[in-house]
């Protein structure tokens, strides 16, 4: 079982830049792969970045390529998005998710987040 906690939206220039940060509960988290998705409003959610329970692997949707990070601290039982040269199509609110099942390209997640905001200003 794992629970996770986003924290870091708000409220940003377009150009800015934003880093959320998930925490997880449980002894488990490096076994877990991690996920941050998004949904605006009126639209489907969809897969934003994903990183391996090590680390190593990680891949991104297009829109996001070159602008964004994700990557995982496990020892602080933590993942972080790192968001640069935000875009008004950004904003929605973001949700972490943790599985352990299929790999990072397809991977089923169990476990989600509240979701944070963000909202990139024009």
């Amino acid at each position: 079982q794992v629970q996770l906690v986003e924290s870091g939206g708000g409220l940003v220039q377009a150009g800015g830049s934003l880093r959320v940060s998930c925490a997880a509960s449980g002894r488990t988290f490096s076994s877990y792969g991690m996920g941050w998705f998004r949904q605006a409003p009126g639209k489907a959610r969809e897969l934003v970045a994903a990183i391996s329970w090590s680390g190593s692997r990680t891949v991104y949707a297009d829109s996001v390529k070159g602008r964004f990070t994700i990557s995982r601290d496990n020892a602080k039982n933590t993942v972080y998005l790192q968001m640069n040269s935000l875009k008004p199509e950004d904003t929605a609110v973001y949700y972490c998710a943790a599985g352990t099942s299929g790999s990072v390209y397809n991977r089923r997640y169990d476990y989600w987040g509240q979701g944070t905001q963000v909202t990139v200003s024009s």
